[in-house]
C-alpha cells in the first residue's frame, strides 16, 4: 500500500482483501494526505511508516485468534513499532508494560519477559491493535481525530461479524466502549482496568485474562496461546 509511492507500509495481503473497502474510502484518503502534510512540516511521527500496520502484518486474518486493544501509539524515540503496549528489543518496557508482565507472571507463574517486545504473541494470533495507528513524536494523542478511529472501528467490526470464537481483551474504560463493535452471541470478551499504574489496582490485577483466554480458546477447538516471551 503507498500513498503517490511515498509512504510504503506493510500489510499482511489477507487483510488488503478484507479491508480493501476501506482503503478506499475518501477518509483513508484524508489520513495518508495528513501524514504527507505532517511529514512535509518536519514532524516526526511514529511508528515509522513500515510499521504502522505491524499489528496486521504480523498477525494474518485467518489466523487471529484473539485482540488486545489500545489507544494510541507510544510518543517517546524508539519505543512504537505498531503494536499496542510493545516495544522493541533493547527498549525498556513502559510501567504499564510492566504492570502486564507482573499479572502474566502472577496468573500463569511465567518469568518476568527480559524484553517488552510483544512480537510472539502476535505471531500466535494475538493481535495487538492500537485504536490509534500514528502520533506526533512527544505529543500523545496528537493524532486523535484523524479518521483512524473509524478505521479501527471498523476492523473490530470485520473481525467480529467474519470470524467465531475471538476473545477481546479491553482493558480500561476506552477500550471498553469498543464492545458495542462486536457480537457477543459468537466472540468472547474480557473486561478490566487498564493496566497503567494509575488504574491497575483496581481490576487489573488479578484479572487472570491471559489463562482464561486459553480456557475460551481451549473451549472453541482453537489452540492455545504461548505466553512466553
Amino acid at each position: 500500500m503507498s500513498t503517490q509511492g511515498r509512504v510504503e507500509v506493510q500489510i499482511h495481503p489477507s487483510w488488503k482483501q478484507i479491508l480493501n473497502d476501506e482503503f478506499q474510502q475518501p477518509y483513508f484518503a484524508a489520513i495518508k494526505q495528513f501524514l504527507l502534510k505532517e511529514k512535509e512540516q518536519g514532524f516526526t511521527i511514529y511508528p515509522p511508516g513500515p510499521l504502522i500496520f505491524n499489528a496486521f502484518n504480523l498477525t494474518p486474518f485467518d489466523q487471529l485468534k484473539a485482540v488486545i486493544i489500545g489507544q494510541d501509539p507510544y510518543h517517546g524515540k524508539g519505543q512504537a513499532h505498531g503494536l499496542c503496549f510493545s516495544v522493541p528489543d533493547g527498549v525498556p518496557p513502559p510501567p504499564s508494560l510492566q504492570n502486564i508482565f507482573k499479572e502474566l507472571h502472577a496468573d500463569l507463574a511465567l518469568p518476568i519477559p527480559k524484553s517488552g517486545n510483544l512480537t510472539g504473541w502476535a505471531q500466535q494470533g494475538v493481535m495487538l491493535l492500537n485504536a490509534l495507528l500514528t502520533v506526533r513524536a512527544n505529543q500523545p494523542a496528537s493524532h486523535h481525530n484523524i479518521g483512524w478511529e473509524r478505521f479501527t472501528d471498523a476492523v473490530i467490526r470485520k473481525i467480529s461479524e467474519e470470524k467465531t470464537g475471538v476473545v477481546f481483551l479491553l482493558w480500561g474504560k476506552f477500550a471498553q466502549e469498543k464492545q458495542s463493535l462486536i457480537d457477543l452471541s459468537k466472540h468472547h470478551v474480557l473486561k478490566a482496568a487498564h493496566p497503567s499504574p494509575y488504574s491497575a489496582n483496581n481490576g487489573f490485577f488479578g484479572c487472570r485474562h491471559f489463562s482464561r483466554t486459553n480456557e475460551l480458546l481451549e473451549s472453541n477447538g482453537i489452540k492455545p496461546v504461548d505466553w512466553r516471551l
